[in-house]
């Protein structure tokens, strides 16, 4: 999208060498770092709920711990963003893992004392979230400085394909392991993640800061001013706008379906919250995660960042409707894994680029900014609405209606400014020598 670009593209890449990411010891670190921290967070994504519906059997207190994935990105998003760029990102990312090992692990402890309460488990929860948030603000800017822009597709790549074949594998494994072992007992295997996560990203030999950012790092007087210029750059950005707007509609719908992804499983599919099937169900994601993570560059050599957003994001919609409506699981697989494709196509491709355009000294900032749309406040109204739904109305109901917001994110795509965009982008190509 060179016709809407705006940003500097050149920062960070001088003092990074151009040898496969394969053969770049730093990026196998962070590409390491991020796999165990996925893994954990998957685990706890599947064992969480479970756990606070065994505890409380509420549909609203199980939709909750969805709520509170996202709810610190909305109150705290801004804020970590200017941490992110303001600090040295990877001292940041090393500090909230290590806290978090507190965090998480105070669950499981709580559990084996006897004491374990659902008040305890969200209150975790929350706090968890709210450390990732400075964490995710860090990490957002800190890899396109440590790979440099032109490899920023590729790295995405690497991290989303791996990430998910552990999609496709680790809830399969939750869902037989909870047959025979307590939800809480798993979390502990979060809580390690994060110990791992700490010490490998503290060995990464590269910086992920430029100097720049770590000499100006003066404390919090002037925060406010940091935050007001990313939120403004994204604003005025079309192409990063649009993008973060799609992105919360779409949130919308997949917040809804996991808010309600465990009761749909016992009350809808009748096939309980433990067992092969109920891993199968929450796998299926991971299979379109795959696909994506491997169509997307080959996709981008084919057509522009716009123009992709607007053929998937349909997609992604209308393959929700299709999960919302299914009765039988093998049904809500197959059509679990086209959804998969397509909305974390359009997830990837929005990483992507807003990785590309945005200048290096606001990378934190944009990306909290527009998590703090996309993540932030669509996932947590969607994952309220859905709630709040199910006790009114029953779950199935509930759901179909919360994923039908997906038909909103593709009517917003094909009325914003990404069609103008794309036939830019087109024409310019088309103008290029061959």
């Amino acid at each position: 999208m060179s016709s809407d670009a705006g940003g500097d593209t050149s920062v960070g890449d001088a003092a990074v060498e151009r040898a496969p990411l394969r053969d770049d010891a730093d990026f196998r670190r962070y590409w390491v770092a991020r796999m165990a921290s996925l893994f954990g967070s998957l685990v706890t994504a599947v064992a969480m709920p479970v756990l606070v519906y065994r505890l409380s059997g509420s549909t609203t207190l199980t939709a909750l711990t969805t709520t509170l994935e996202a709810l610190p990105y909305l109150l705290f998003g801004l804020f970590s963003g200017a941490v992110g760029d303001r600090f040295d990102r990877k001292r940041v990312m090393v500090l909230a893992d290590l806290a978090n090992v507190v965090v998480v692990g105070s669950v499981p402890v709580a559990w084996w004392l006897g004491g374990l309460t659902v008040p305890h488990v969200l209150v975790a929860g929350f706090f968890a979230q709210s450390l990732f948030t400075f964490f995710d603000g860090a990490n957002f800017g800190a890899l396109p400085v440590l790979v440099g822009r032109d490899r920023v597709g590729e790295a995405n790549s690497a991290v989303w394909g791996a990430g998910g074949i552990l999609d496709l594998t680790v809830p399969a494994g939750v869902g037989l392991a909870l047959a025979v072992v307590h939800p809480a007992d798993l979390l502990a295997v979060d809580a390690l993640t994060f110990l791992v996560s700490a010490l490998v990203v503290r060995s990464i030999g590269r910086a992920m800061s430029v100097a720049r950012e770590r000499s100006a790092a003066r404390g919090f007087a002037s925060v406010r001013a940091d935050i007001r210029e990313g939120v403004r750059f994204l604003w005025r950005h079309h192409g990063v706008r649009s993008n973060s707007l799609i992105g919360a509609l779409q949130s919308v719908a997949g917040a809804g379906f996991m808010a309600l992804a465990v009761p749909w499983c016992d009350r809808v599919l009748r096939i309980g919250t433990s067992g092969w099937r109920f891993g199968l169900v929450f796998s299926a994601w991971g299979v379109g995660g795959i696909l994506a993570a491997w169509l997307t560059p080959r996709l981008l050599r084919r057509v522009t960042a716009a123009r992709l957003t607007l053929s998937w994001i349909p997609v992604s919609a209308a393959f929700g409707l299709l999960v919302a409506v299914s009765t039988h699981w093998l049904l809500a697989v197959v059509f679990m894994i086209g959804w998969g494709v397509a909305y974390q196509l359009v997830i990837i491709n929005s990483l992507n680029y807003r990785q590309q355009v945005t200048p290096e000294h606001l990378l934190s900032r944009v990306n909290t900014a527009g998590r703090m749309l996309s993540w932030g406040l669509g996932w947590t109204i969607g994952a309220l609405v859905a709630g709040a739904l199910a006790d009114q109305v029953g779950v199935r109901p509930a759901m179909l209606t919360v994923v039908g917001v997906g038909l909103a994110a593709a009517a917003y795509a094909w009325l914003s400014p990404l069609r103008q965009i794309a036939l830019a982008d087109a024409a310019e190509r088309a103008a290029a020598p061959a």
